[in-house]
């Protein structure tokens, strides 16, 4: 479920996790994006070390670093790629804990995981707050290929924040942005300093939706089991000689919403596909 405050409200925000548990921030990113660095200086400068208590959750898949040491709670988590569903490991979180943040496995597809990870709250009872994306400037300048793959990360964000911007062309950043700005999209696009640090982490984590996806957005089609639903449509006034009509020939005005990043064909792959992004990393 989505937890959609009013930004100038701290209360609204405050009264919201308390009443369904610890906010969630879903950090999207390729290895060595400095994700990890980026949610320490969120949670060092950006929550209050008297009032809230942070618990991360990494991936096992995730080499150990010494600033991991930095986490007063920490805990690995497993992604079942064939599956696609995390591991037991993601267990419910500590019971202090006010703030969530879920770093998601950067080698393996993140609109599998994005997917998994609603069903993964709502079974918790967990809050999503906001999602980001860390951007490698130099693995995307590097790999125009990856730019569906980036595409797809910044089009579930509510925050994309650019980092390892060195030795990268200005010209190049500035024509990243444009390319989403055209777009019109919401989220916002910040900047990353060579230490991981980013401005003004309490306006980040300030848990007002700026995503394009509706995804996680609460529908009236939550909770319906359409499974054993007889869809049909008469010719005459009283409902009689009913025929049946396929799902997929429905207008789409009657059909649940589907996000454009999660739709399958027939064929079960998905609409749009994203590259493996493991073939780009060293």
């Amino acid at each position: 479920m989505l937890s959609v405050n009013d930004p100038g409200s701290d209360s609204a925000a405050d009264s919201t996790a308390a009443a369904a548990g610890p906010l969630v921030y879903i950090v999207l990113g390729s290895p060595g994006s400095g994700r990890r660095a980026v949610v320490a200086d969120l949670i060092g400068a950006g929550l209050d070390p008297a009032t809230d208590r942070a618990h991360v959750l990494l991936s096992a898949d995730e080499v150990a670093q010494p600033g991991d040491a930095a986490f007063a709670s920490l805990a690995r988590w497993s992604w079942d790629a064939a599956a696609h569903t995390f591991g037991e490991e993601a267990a419910p979180c500590p019971a202090d804990a006010t703030h969530v943040f879920f770093v998601v496995n950067g080698r393996q597809d993140p609109v599998e995981q994005i997917e998994a990870l609603k069903p993964w709250l709502d079974s918790r009872g967990l809050t999503l707050a906001r999602i980001f994306t860390v951007i490698d400037c130099q693995l995307a300048e590097k790999n125009p290929e990856l730019a569906t793959w980036f595409a797809g990360c910044v089009h579930f964000s509510d925050v994309v924040l650019l980092s390892r911007r060195e030795g990268v062309a200005n010209k190049w950043m500035s024509a990243f942005r444009r390319t989403y700005e055209d777009q019109c999209m919401p989220c916002l696009f910040e900047f990353v300093k060579a230490d991981g640090r980013v401005k003004n982490p309490a306006l980040l984590l300030d848990p007002a939706p700026r995503r394009l996806s509706q995804y996680f957005d609460a529908s009236e089609w939550d909770g319906l089991d359409l499974t054993d639903i007889e869809i049909g449509e008469s010719d005459d006034e009283d409902g009689d000689d009913v025929r049946p009509i396929a799902k997929t020939e429905l207008d789409p005005d009657d059909q649940p919403p589907v996000d454009p990043y999660l739709e399958r064909k027939q064929n079960g792959r998905r609409a749009i596909e994203l590259p493996d992004i493991r073939e780009f990393l060293n």
